[in-house]
């Protein structure tokens, strides 16, 4: 390779940077004190997975970088590629620990990963053991137009295996609001819709990479051409942008959010009677206490107030009154707001400050929820009941 060979072209350069992002900020995380550590380790480890992902794209498909990995070591080659078995199940983990309070990995969970276990022992046996000859010769030969059958066939088992990965993904995501519903009264604070588009992206990624991988097929089994190159410097290009997008939102949003209790699940019908006594404590509580004042109030916390267990609450609110927490604080916030509108004292005050003061932090929810219990808007509520008092004089 002379002085003014160039190693990079401007597609690779988009692949260099990405490794370049990840690596980075894998680092960061793993050395980062404060938040979810669990978290902050599986989106390190997801993000070095992603890092392979480039890496072995220049590797193999680069035009001199090719060369000169042959050079170093053949075991560069496609080596890389067991991470495209890793990112997806990483990803879907990440999602789970920053979603679950305290999460700990499920049988199901680790079952993620049997398709690259099963892969490695694959890949050791029809590549890293073979003789260091028999690697150069294959790799002089190695087109994407020469790949076998079977090795096609692979590679859209992967594609298949990383789309459902983010589909499910996407569907931890869907379910999240309402799990949250049940332990926290303002969902609002902790909205991991900025996860759910970042999800939808690497979707999309991940759609069009079975596209690529049956491209690739039709094309040279079957003789119908499809653009795979371009679909996939399409998808580089994306990548580097959603990782970018990932460490910003990660990096600003992750940390506030201390998670939902994964094990809490009030939908299941118990065959004991509700607790009398204390639904009776609960209304004692709620009336004179008032802790739904309280705009960062949670389940836990009023568990903690009334001393017991969030489990016991949280089924006693579903089965007595049947409504989700959110649903069941939110009531009582709509009640004050009512007491609030109608003082004299408050017959001037601001909407945002009659919301502020009943405990509400979002603007749309006191408005949904008040509509829905008074039948009109704030606003319309205290203008009838002060042009009732009018009347009446």
């Amino acid at each position: 390779m002379t002085a003014k060979s160039v190693l990079f072209n401007t597609h690779d350069l988009v692949l260099v940077i990405t490794i370049y992002q990840c690596v980075l900020f894998a680092f960061f995380l793993l050395t980062l004190k404060k938040g979810k550590k669990k978290s902050h380790v599986l989106l390190a480890t997801f993000l070095l997975a992603q890092a392979c992902i480039p890496a072995d794209n220049l590797i193999n498909y680069g035009e001199e970088f090719r060369f000169v990995a042959m050079q170093i070591s053949p075991n560069l080659f496609y080596t890389f590629g067991l991470a495209f078995w890793l990112e997806a199940p990483l990803l879907l983990l990440y999602i789970k620990s920053l979603k679950y309070k305290d999460y700990t990995f499920s049988r199901f969970d680790l079952l993620m990963f049997v398709p690259f276990l099963v892969f490695l022992i694959y890949f050791m046996f029809h590549w890293l053991l073979l003789d260091y000859d028999v690697k150069i010769r294959s790799l002089q030969g190695d087109t994407v137009a020469n790949t076998i059958l079977s090795d096609r066939v692979i590679h859209v088992s992967r594609e298949v295996f990383r789309l459902v990965c983010t589909l499910l993904c996407l569907y931890e995501l869907n379910r999240f609001e309402e799990q949250a519903k049940e332990e926290i009264a303002d969902i609002e604070s902790v909205d991991l819709s900025w996860l759910k588009i970042l999800v939808i992206g690497f979707l999309v990624i991940h759609v069009q990479a079975v596209g690529v991988a049956l491209g690739i097929i039709t094309s040279f089994e079957f003789n119908m051409p499809v653009d795979h190159e371009g679909l996939g410097l399409f998808a580089n290009y994306l990548t580097m942008l959603l990782i970018s997008a990932l460490i910003f939102f990660s990096a600003g949003y992750s940390n506030i959010f201390k998670g939902i209790n994964r094990d809490l699940n009030p939908t299941v019908k118990s065959k004991d009677p509700v607790d009398k006594s204390l639904v009776l404590k609960l209304e004692s509580y709620m009336r004179t206490s008032k802790p739904y004042l309280n705009h960062l109030l949670t389940l836990d916390n009023l568990a903690n107030q009334l001393q017991v267990s969030p489990r016991i609450l949280s089924s006693t609110v579903n089965r007595h009154y049947s409504k989700n927490f959110f649903e069941f604080i939110n009531h009582f916030r709509v009640e004050e707001s009512k007491t609030l509108l109608v003082l004299p004292e408050h017959k001037k005050t601001t909407m945002l400050d009659i919301m502020d003061l009943a405990g509400f932090n979002s603007k749309a929810t006191f408005n949904t929820f008040f509509k829905r219990a008074a039948g009109n808007t704030p606003t319309q509520y205290r203008k009838d009941w002060w042009n009732g008092q009018s009347s009446k004089k």
